[in-house]
């Protein structure tokens, strides 16, 4: 196997997704504006996206590695090019729907395959620490594009020119297609297990160690952290700064950029310095944000805007918790898989990515829950509460994984 082009597969791949999975904030907002829902209605957008990522990995993910993980990334590169094609067609809430119903089925075998490959291409901790934050930087850099992408093909005079953007998706999916068919992988990567009974037994198994426990537990909590506000955050900036919403949209991409240098700088440092410090470090900084920064920037009197330049410095200043936030997700999960034999990388990985799913679509439901009953300038404040919890159970893993 071509070590390099195998990881060049990984990083299109991700990159196709993450315009995807997380141009859900964008649709919410596009369908109170088009489709004449509220705010909890749209919200429903990431149930649809995330619980079908739940329960395909949990479904998959134990016998993924007899399908071949190459096979199951062209699945769901298929499905989702037809997908984008339907929602330009479609142009309703229902087609959303279908649309992120879609990817969250093909982002499930994409994720559990990368994850999985990713132990065959490193040789040592230290390296999956650092090939997981750059994979999931790239990711955080494909949803930044994401936010300047859909305002590109937006038309104030035409509501329906948004939808444009499908046909430049369907293109980028077929690329990757193209790229990873053509990508050669050797058979050793994708062992099968004993059978099918075995494989979801060995699953199981994984729940009976306090490691798993702990570990998905982390991953939800973070995971309803970061959706919540990045599902949301375009909303946020409509609602509470009062921003057009091509410049709402454009604001939040400092999330997804912020997001991406956290995780792309988290591969290096993490190289000296031990995650616990770096992981503990970061939370309490975004904890910091949240008590100190979003105050005033909800506070922020707005006048006229017209551009990015004509918004007052501190109303950037919010989105620049991605930076802190950024490392936690990659790192925990490096952690964890590194430190289980490689036979189980698949198995855990379903668990990562159904509780990652869970994680998203309560996130999303309770920030929107928020939104509309606490009212826009609140509900961010709560995350808190799981920011709090987060950083306990970094010391919980910390323990349980110096015994491995």
């Amino acid at each position: 196997m071509k070590k390099n082009t195998v990881k060049i597969a990984m990083y299109l791949n991700y990159f196709v997704f993450a315009i995807l999975l997380n141009s859900v904030g964008i649709v919410i907002l596009k369908a109170q504006a088009n489709y004449g829902v509220d705010e909890l209605q749209a919200s429903v957008l990431e149930a649809f996206k995330d619980m079908p990522i739940a329960i395909v990995s949990f479904l998959i993910a134990s016998f993924l590695p007899r399908i071949g993980y190459k096979r199951a990334m062209l699945i769901g590169l298929a499905l989702v090019s037809v997908a984008c094609v339907n929602m330009y067609f479609g142009n309703s809430f229902n087609t959303a729907k279908i649309l992120f119903a879609t990817v969250g089925v093909s982002f499930a075998l994409i994720k559990v395959s990368v994850y999985s490959l990713i132990g065959t291409v490193t040789e040592n901790q230290k390296e999956h620490n650092s090939l997981m934050s750059s994979i999931e930087g790239v990711f955080m850099i494909g949803i930044a594009l994401a936010y300047f992408l859909f305002p590109a093909f937006n038309s104030d005079t035409n509501p329906d020119s948004w939808l444009n953007v499908y046909w430049l998706l369907a293109g980028i999916s077929l690329v990757s297609f193209g790229f990873l068919f053509f990508t050669k992988f050797e058979n050793q990567t994708e062992i099968p297990g004993v059978d099918l009974a075995g494989d979801f037994k060995e699953m199981f198994k994984l729940f009976a160690k306090l490691l798993t426990i702990v570990f998905v537990i982390s991953a939800f909590l973070f995971v309803m952290i970061e959706q919540g506000i990045m599902s949301w955050l375009p909303t946020f900036n409509s609602k509470v700064l009062h921003l057009p919403e091509n410049i709402s949209i454009m604001m939040a991409s400092i999330l997804a950029i912020t997001l991406a240098v956290g995780r792309l700088l988290a591969g290096v440092i993490t190289k000296k310095i031990d995650w616990i410090w770096v992981l503990s470090f970061c939370i309490v900084m975004a904890m910091l944000i949240v008590v100190f920064v979003l105050p005033k920037t909800v506070g922020l009197e707005v006048k006229e805007i017209s551009s990015l330049s004509d918004i007052p410095l501190i109303g950037f200043a919010f989105p620049l918790v991605g930076l802190f936030i950024a490392p936690i997700y990659p790192l925990l999960n490096s952690v964890v898989l590194s430190a289980l034999p490689k036979k189980l990388h698949s198995s855990m990985t379903g668990l990562i990515v159904v509780f990652s799913a869970l994680g998203g679509t309560l996130g999303s439901r309770t920030i929107g829950y928020l939104f509309k009953n606490e009212g826009p300038e609140n509900a961010f404040f709560y995350t808190l509460i799981p920011m709090s919890l987060l950083l306990i159970s970094f010391f919980l893993l910390k323990k349980l994984t110096s015994k491995i």
